[in-house]
């Protein structure tokens, strides 16, 4: 790879990676509308919680539709990135990573209830008119753990 190459993997890399990241920030807003953009308009998720199928969308609209709906469950979302494995082939690319997903709702005992995701993202990209776009995402919510939620005063 000459030095040119080089230069357009990093960024590719790094636009990639904000791509996550700015997916993960408008979900902590719940601003689905503004996710869907980062969407091939024919895209697909597909979301399992351990080894159940929880949802299987295509297109925009029914991710919108479902995002919502899971969103509007919570009070609180919360998404902390972690690593990013990302394989680049011209204007494709694929990828792994790991996210912690906080979410609090609800009331047990008097308290909120907060539950930590553990969550594995395989992502697969193209680019079009220059901007990176998710294609095709397999969330895997990996394991759970619940609790009560302590607000501080």
């Amino acid at each position: 790879m000459n030095l040119e190459q080089r230069l357009q993997r990093l960024e590719d890399q790094s636009a990639l990676k904000h791509l996550v990241d700015t997916f993960s920030n408008l979900a902590d807003d719940k601003n689905v509308a503004a996710q869907m953009l980062l969407f091939t308009e024919d895209a697909t998720v597909t979301t399992y919680f351990g080894d159940t199928l929880f949802a299987q969308m295509t297109g925009r609209e029914q991710i919108a539709q479902v995002f919502s709906g899971f969103l509007a469950n919570f009070e609180t979302v919360y998404h902390l990135n972690g690593q990013m494995t990302v394989n680049i082939d011209g204007d494709q690319a694929t990828a792994d990573h790991y996210c912690l997903v906080v979410l609090t709702a609800g009331q047990a005992q008097g308290q909120p209830v907060k539950t930590i995701n553990g969550v594995i993202y395989k992502d697969q990209y193209v680019r079009r008119d220059g901007q990176w776009l998710i294609a095709q995402r397999l969330a895997r919510f990996s394991w759970r753990d619940q609790s009560a939620f302590v607000e501080p005063k």
